[in-house]
């Protein structure tokens, strides 16, 4: 993510509820509420909607553009640096920032040469910087209790990762709002946050697209041809069917390499499962046409309908013959559930720095007892 998300144009069905929240900031009496909820599924634009919204807030011109801000003026010029005096993120990774700015920051920050230890520590630690800890709400509290410094915008990622003492030393703002001061939660998983800190928040609705809405948009970003293949209208909507109706994430599913390769999962399923083709031929192979993550994305997305079909429905995939596949031989419940399970597995040891090919080949494995 980059600072160009402050400045990108809005989103089709976005367009109601932005002129809804601006008119209330340009119209007496010129508020929002304190807290603002952004929640739902990946894929739907919440993150680019509160970025755009929060730049707009901030924009020193912003009476002049009510539809974006201006990206000219000082406060523009700051969030383009990512060194805005009165916006502060957490968790800090989440924080919007050109490439060039980020080579800045990592050369400042240190001159060593990242070592392949140092890359696996990073991949370890992921997770554990997206989470936002009490001591973090905590050093939140001088920027939010300063008075009289203009507004001040504090953005929530990943907000469900709150641990519960931070969650609960979040309430203490809620129930207590600052004039002139903005909190912005957003969340894939709103369920995961405690009721105390939904029931404080107003949140927004971004959740709702109509279909016809998507299908235009998505049609329209991914042009004619993927992969040099042509795009019809009915693969459009298998797209939206995949993502659960979200635009951003069709387009980044018809985008990724491993959608392109589902045909060819489902042979490598078949030939394991008969013993055409051993597991270690098998991981080899798919070794070198995909990365481990982007392996378990595809065998997620084929188990989920694998499932589907077991169960009377119709494939969700209708450009490739899974439905034909199942008719000789459906896996059981267990063992479905099982390799499920076993994915689970996975992420987890690729957490903990384990070799891509061991995983690789114990899925393979797995996989041809399915």
């Amino acid at each position: 993510m980059t600072d160009s998300i402050y400045f990108a144009p809005l989103l089709p069905w976005q367009q109601a509820l932005w002129t809804q929240l601006t008119s209330r900031v340009l119209s007496p009496p010129h508020n929002l509420p304190h807290a603002l909820l952004a929640a739902g599924m990946q894929g739907m634009g919440k993150r680019a909607f509160v970025w755009r919204l929060v730049a707009w807030l901030l924009c020193r011109e912003h009476d002049q553009h009510p539809l974006g801000a201006c990206g000219g003026c000082q406060s523009c010029q700051w969030l383009r640096s990512g060194t805005h005096p009165s916006l502060q993120v957490l968790p800090i990774t989440s924080m919007p920032v050109s490439a060039e700015s980020r080579e800045i920051n990592e050369a400042s920050s240190s001159t060593a040469k990242k070592t392949k230890a140092d890359t696996k520590s990073a991949k370890a630690t992921s997770n554990a910087a997206l989470t936002i800890k009490v001591d973090d709400i905590r050093a939140l509290q001088p920027f939010i209790y300063q008075g009289g410094q203009g507004m001040r915008i504090c953005v929530l990622d990943h907000a469900e990762k709150m641990t519960i003492a931070a969650a609960n030393a979040l309430l203490k703002t809620l129930e207590e709002p600052q004039a002139q001061v903005h909190l912005f939660l957003i969340s894939d998983m709103p369920a995961k946050l405690l009721p105390t800190i939904k029931s404080r928040v107003q949140q927004l609705p971004l959740q709702t697209i109509v279909s016809s809405m998507a299908n235009d948009y998505v049609a329209h970003k991914l042009g004619s041809t993927i992969n040099r293949e042509v795009v019809s209208p009915i693969q459009i909507a298998q797209l939206l069917q995949l993502a659960n109706g979200a635009p951003l994430a069709a387009i980044d599913l018809a985008r990724a390499a491993w959608y392109s390769k589902r045909s060819l999962w489902l042979t490598t399923w078949q030939a394991l499962r008969s013993g055409k083709r051993s597991s270690t031929a098998a991981s080899d192979y798919w070794q070198a046409e995909l990365s481990l993550p982007d392996f378990l994305k595809l065998t997620e997305l084929m188990l989920i309908d694998i499932r589907r079909v077991c169960l009377g429905l119709d494939s969700s995939q209708k450009d490739i013959a899974l439905s034909a596949a199942l008719e000789k031989y459906q896996p059981t419940d267990s063992a479905l559930e099982a390799l499920v399970s076993q994915l689970q597995q996975t992420k987890t040891v690729l957490q903990q720095n384990v070799q891509e090919k061991f995983a690789y080949d114990k899925l393979m494995q797995d996989l041809a007892y399915l």
